[in-house]
C-alpha cells in the first residue's frame, strides 16, 4: 500500500487436487549411468538412518507424487516458472550472461543436449547449461523473491529444464512430474530457510540462493531422476559441500554466478548421488562440534520434514512469491512506489516535476549496507542502490530495462538529484521483506514537505502481479529474443504444464 502526504511548512487449502498418474521410469538411472560413466551395480543402495532430520527431508523428496500439489499450489508455481522463464530471456541479452556463454562453449563441448535461454541454436552439456541459463536469470535482478529471502526459482528450473532434455524419450518426464519436482525444489529451500530466524532478515553473510538454492536444485533435480531414498539424503550431503556465496559479491558481475552455480552444482550433486557417491547422512543435522548445513547460520534450528500425504501444505500454499516490475533488488520496489506516489503529488503540487524546487530529499529505509549506495558507477551497483532507484523514479517517473544503461546512470540531472539524498534508518524499519517499508520525502525551498509511503508494493507476496500483469512482464521480456509466435506457445506450454506428454518440449521451446 501506497501514503501520500502533503505537510504546509512541515489458510486457504485447495478441496480439489492437481492429479497427474506419474510413472516410474526405470531406465532413467541408467541413461544417467550410460551418459555420465558407472553403472547401476555400482550404487549401493544402503538403509537411511532412521529418526533424522536429514533422512526425514530424503524421505520426502522420495516419496512426493503429483497428487500432494493442490490446485494453488500448482498455480503459483507455474506463475514463478512462466516469469523465470521470461527473466532467463531478457537475460540473455546481458554482458554478464555472454560471458558465461563464451566460457561454456570454449571450455566445454562434449554432450551437448541442451537448450540455451534466447540462443536457437546453440546447446550445452546438461548441467552448464543450466549454469549458463541460472546467470541470465539473475544477470539483472529481474527474478522472483520469496520469504524468508531467497530467490527459489533461477536455482530450480534451469536444472530441470536441462535435465528434461538430457535424457532419452522412453524416460522424458511429463508436465506433472515436472512440476512435482520444481515444487519439492522449492519446498527444500523453504523448510531450510525456515531453519533459522538469521535467515528472515536481509542477508549480510552469505547469499541465500548460493545455499539453500544449492540444496533445492540438488532436491528438484533427484526427484525428476527418480533416485532412491538413500541417494537422495546423499544428494543433499554432497550438495551441502558445493554451497555457499558471499555477500561481498552483491552489485557485481559475479552475482549472477551464485545463482547459475547453485543450479548446476545441486544437479551435479544429484548425479554424483545417482552413480553412488555418498555424503554425511545427517547434514541437515544440528551435530555439536561438527557442523554440517548449521555452518551457514549462526542459529540453526532442524526440524524434521513429514513425508508428504493428502494433508501435506506445501510452504508455497501459504507464502506466495514476489515478483519485480523493473529489474532491481527487491528492496527498490518499496522506494520506487514511494517515490512514484511522492512525485505525483510534487506535480499536482508545483505544476509540473521541478529538481530546483527541491533542498533535500530524505529517504527513510532500513539498515543494509550492500543496497546503500549514494552513487553508483555501474548497472549491478545501481540495480542495488536505494538513492538511484528513488531518484530515477521521481526524475522520470518510471523505472524500468533502459534505467540501468551507462548513459541513464551517469546523467547530470540524476547527479544533482543523488547530491540532494539524505539516509535515514527509523528504528521501525527493519531490514526484512516482510516489514520493512519505503518513504520518501521532499523537503522544498519553500519550506513545504511532501511525503510518499510504501508498506506493500504491487508485486509483492501481499499483492500479487494480476495475470494480466505477469504476462505482460513475460511477453516484454521474451519480444528482446523469441518472436511472438514462440512467445505465445511458451505461455500456453506452461500454462497446461500438467498436462504435458513430454516436459522437454518446454525446453525445447526456448
Amino acid at each position: 500500500m501506497v501514503y501520500i502526504t502533503f505537510q504546509k511548512s512541515q489458510k486457504f487449502l485447495a478441496s480439489s487436487r492437481c492429479v497427474s498418474v506419474s510413472h516410474r521410469r526405470d531406465d532413467i538411472l541408467s541413461c544417467v549411468y550410460k551418459r555420465f560413466g558407472g553403472s547401476s551395480a555400482a550404487v549401493v543402495a544402503r538403509s537411511a538412518p532412521e529418526e533424522t532430520v536429514t533422512s526425514s527431508f530424503a524421505s520426502f523428496i522420495h516419496a512426493s507424487r503429483p497428487e500432494h500439489l493442490s490446485k494453488t499450489v500448482c498455480h503459483r508455481s507455474k506463475r514463478m516458472i512462466l516469469d523465470s522463464i521470461g527473466v532467463g530471456l531478457v537475460g540473455s541479452t546481458t554482458h554478464v550472461f555472454e560471458i558465461a556463454l563464451q566460457y561454456c562453449r570454449e571450455l566445454y563441448s562434449s554432450v551437448a543436449v541442451s537448450s540455451v535461454y534466447g540462443k536457437p541454436g546453440v546447446k550445452l552439456s546438461p548441467t552448464l547449461a543450466a549454469f549458463t541459463n541460472g546467470v541470465a536469470t539473475h544477470s539483472m535482478d529481474f527474478d522472483d523473491t520469496w520469504h524468508p529471502a531467497t530467490h527459489p526459482s533461477g536455482a530450480v528450473l534451469p536444472a530441470l529444464l536441462a535435465a528434461s532434455q538430457m535424457l532419452p524419450p522412453s524416460a522424458k518426464p511429463n508436465g506433472m512430474d515436472f512440476l512435482l519436482a520444481f515444487n519439492v525444489g522449492l519446498e527444500v529451500q523453504g523448510r531450510l530457510m525456515h531453519f533459522s530466524t538469521e535467515a528472515h532478515d536481509i542477508p549480510k553473510r552469505f547469499h541465500p540462493p548460493s545455499v539453500v538454492g544449492t540444496m533445492g536444485s540438488a532436491a528438484a533435480t533427484a526427484k525428476l531422476l527418480s533416485l532412491g531414498t538413500a541417494q537422495c539424503m546423499h544428494a543433499l550431503g554432497i550438495a551441502a559441500s558445493l554451497a555457499g556465496a558471499p555477500m561481498a559479491n552483491a552489485a557485481t558481475q559475479a552475482k549472477p554466478l551464485h545463482i547459475g552455480n547453485a543450479t548446476r552444482l545441486g544437479f551435479e550433486a544429484a548425479l554424483l548421488a545417482a552413480r553412488g557417491m555418498e555424503a554425511n547422512p545427517l547434514i541437515l543435522d544440528d551435530i555439536p562440534g561438527c557442523s554440517g548445513f548449521s555452518a551457514f547460520y549462526s542459529v540453526y534450528q532442524p526440524k524434521p520434514l513429514s513425508k508428504p500425504s493428502d494433508h501435506h501444505e506445501f510452504l508455497l500454499e501459504k507464502q506466495d512469491i514476489a515478483f519485480k516490475r523493473f529489474p532491481a533488488h527487491l528492496g527498490m520496489h518499496w522506494v520506487v512506489d514511494a517515490a512514484l506516489s511522492v512525485r505525483n503529488l510534487f506535480i499536482n503540487y508545483a505544476g509540473s516535476f521541478s529538481p530546483s524546487l527541491i533542498r533535500t530529499i530524505v529517504l527513510k529505509i532500513p539498515v543494509s549496507k550492500y543496497i546503500n549506495r549514494p552513487f553508483p558507477s555501474s548497472e549491478h551497483q545501481a540495480r542495488h542502490s536505494f538513492q538511484f532507484n528513488a531518484c530515477t523514479a521521481l526524475l522520470d517517473g518510471e523505472v524500468g530495462l533502459s534505467s540501468f544503461t551507462e548513459s541513464s546512470i551517469h546523467r547530470q540531472e540524476l547527479r544533482e538529484l543523488l547530491d540532494k539524498v539524505v539516509v535515514e534508518h527509523p528504528e521501525d524499519n527493519v531490514a526484512n521483506f516482510d516489514k520493512m517499508y519505503g518513504e520518501v520525502a521532499l523537503l522544498l525551498h519553500s519550506g513545504d514537505v511532501l511525503t510518499g509511503k510504501c508498506d506493500t508494493f504491487y508485486g509483492h507476496w501481499r499483492k500479487p502481479l494480476s495475470k494480466e500483469s505477469l504476462l505482460k512482464k513475460f511477453r516484454s521480456n521474451a519480444s528482446h529474443v523469441l518472436p511472438e509466435e514462440k512467445i505465445e506457445t511458451i505461455i500456453t506450454m506452461v500454462d497446461n504444464l500438467e498436462n504435458l506428454s513430454d516436459s522437454s518440449q518446454l525446453a525445447c521451446s526456448l
